[in-house]
């Protein structure tokens, strides 16, 4: 598929509109938070889900400064992938939340953009030495650990993986950068990239990542997930040894003792 700057916005918010579609419950308060906040709360008010939307900027020092007990719903749609902090955000978001609250997020993570991030390491490489260009993802049973520990309940984590193309690899530079996902690293070369360096980028790129029409691909892996704050009200898992059928049965497997 071809990328411009409409694309990925537009994805996520028609991906969050079938979920949310998915939910039986509806909300009276709900917290967005989103960079690009627009597609994503004419998602949420189209579903019917959500009585009063609240809509908030990532917080840029981590601190998204939320009165306890003070939402039903928290949806922070692109924004995880470039915390500080990911399991003291996912602490406040949990603090925020009323019983039986939920959480709906979606970020980047698993393998989105490793092809940018081989052609960096492979350019740099050649010369003074390599420097983090891309952010180190999350993978999905790393996040599901992190909601567990942070005191949610019943996560359900996926990952939605999708190929955009390019004309090129300065292209999808410039849309990353155009959407605020430039690199955030601390600890990333603060000078300007020396041209030489760029080219070899570039070029290891599309001798490497492009099809037959000379199109680059780039990997999107966007992590989905939801979990609710703990309420007596949720499913609890059956007590060991309650079973009433034994596993062969239900599986109608032959019987191996």
């Amino acid at each position: 598929m071809a990328a411009d700057d409409r694309t990925l916005p537009q994805h996520l918010a028609t991906e969050l509109a079938e979920r949310l579609a998915l939910v039986t419950r509806r909300f009276d308060r709900a917290l967005l938070i989103a960079g690009d906040a627009a597609p994503h709360a004419a998602a949420i008010r189209a579903s019917g889900r959500v009585n009063d939307l609240i809509l908030a900027a990532p917080a840029a020092d981590d601190d998204l400064r939320l009165e306890a007990g003070s939402f039903n719903a928290i949806i922070a749609m692109a924004d995880l992938h470039a915390v500080n902090d990911l399991p003291g955000q996912l602490a406040q978001m949990r603090r925020a939340l009323k019983p039986d609250g939920m959480l709906l997020v979606a970020f980047f993570g698993g393998e989105t953009l490793a092809e940018l991030r081989q052609s960096w390491l492979a350019a740099e490489g050649e010369g003074r030495g390599a420097s983090p260009r891309v952010a180190p993802m999350v993978e999905v049973r790393a996040f599901g650990t992190l909601l567990q520990r942070a005191g949610f309940a019943l996560p359900v984590i996926d990952a939605d993986r999708r190929t955009l193309r390019y004309a090129d690899a300065l292209s999808l530079m410039r849309e990353i950068k155009a959407m605020g996902f430039a690199n955030p690293l601390a600890d990333r070369a603060r000078g300007l990239t020396a041209p030489a360096t760029l080219a070899r980028a570039v070029n290891y790129y599309h001798d490497h990542f492009a099809d037959a029409d000379h199109r680059i691909r780039a990997t999107l892996d966007v992590l989905w997930a939801i979990a609710w704050t703990p309420d007596a009200s949720q499913p609890k898992p059956a007590r060991p040894g309650s079973a009433t059928m034994r596993l062969a049965d239900a599986l109608k497997a032959k019987d191996l003792d």
